[in-house]
């Protein structure tokens, strides 16, 4: 969660987000899993190493990933730290986005730079050149990120899976104008593929929200469950 390994993450996802942008000429929308993580879900309730068994790993949010006793005792305390790093995430990723950081031009050159020293570059040469030559002609005719504030910041978003309800439910607000239900520990709220069952609390929570949702639709799912679950969450 160190500066710099949210820094550099970022830096893929705009570049991803540019060659999309490009190759298909429609607008993309940046969605990252970051800032808020935390818990895991899992299959089992203990798992056994050297015939030791203990409670499983189920994200910092509830305990530890060390495997001995101490670390896999549940510790409410947890969720603040989980709260303050995905607030603090949030903040420099906001900062990253709005303040200059993520212009058009530092895409760009990020984009050169992997083509120019990374093998895997070199299947993006040619679409590299082609946004340099659309760069020089916008800069031509006075376009610039000095000119226009769409080349200088972008709008990104952060989303995970709503596992832990408690911390979520603490986290849900009204608005007052509305009367709409939100949960404000991200903008994009995720179902998982072992938490999707339509009676469980899960689906639940999220259908009384109004943020986008994601739903993790694993091989067991029928396409008559998708769409019961379509009816339930966007009717």
């Amino acid at each position: 969660h160190g500066a710099d390994n949210i820094r550099d993450f970022f830096r893929v996802f705009l570049q991803m987000s540019v060659v999309l942008t490009f190759a298909g000429a429609q607008p993309v929308v940046k969605v990252g899993r970051v800032a808020g993580q935390f818990a895991k879900p899992r299959s089992s309730d203990s798992e056994t190493k050297a015939g030791v068994t203990l409670p499983s790993y189920r994200g910092d949010i509830i305990n530890g990933i060390e495997f001995d006793a101490a670390s896999r005792i549940p510790d409410p305390a947890r969720q603040e730290m989980a709260y303050r790093q995905s607030a603090a995430t949030l903040n420099l990723l906001r900062a990253f986005a709005q303040g200059g950081y993520a212009s058009l031009e530092n895409v760009h050159r990020w984009m050169l730079g992997f083509v120019a020293d990374s093998p895997q570059g070199e299947k993006y040469e040619s679409l590299a050149n082609r946004i340099t030559e659309t760069m020089d002609f916008m800069r031509a005719v006075g376009i610039t990120s000095e000119t226009n504030f769409a080349l200088r910041e972008t709008d990104f978003y952060t989303s995970h899976e709503a596992l832990l309800l408690g911390y979520e439910e603490a986290l849900t607000r009204v608005d007052s104008t509305s009367g709409d239900g939100y949960a404000t520990s991200g903008h994009m709220i995720g179902i998982g593929d072992r938490t999707r069952q339509p009676d469980h609390a899960h689906v639940e929570y999220c259908r009384g929200i109004e943020n986008p949702l994601g739903l993790k639709c694993g091989p067991s799912l029928t396409p008559d469950g998708l769409l019961e679950l379509i009816d339930l969450l966007n009717p």
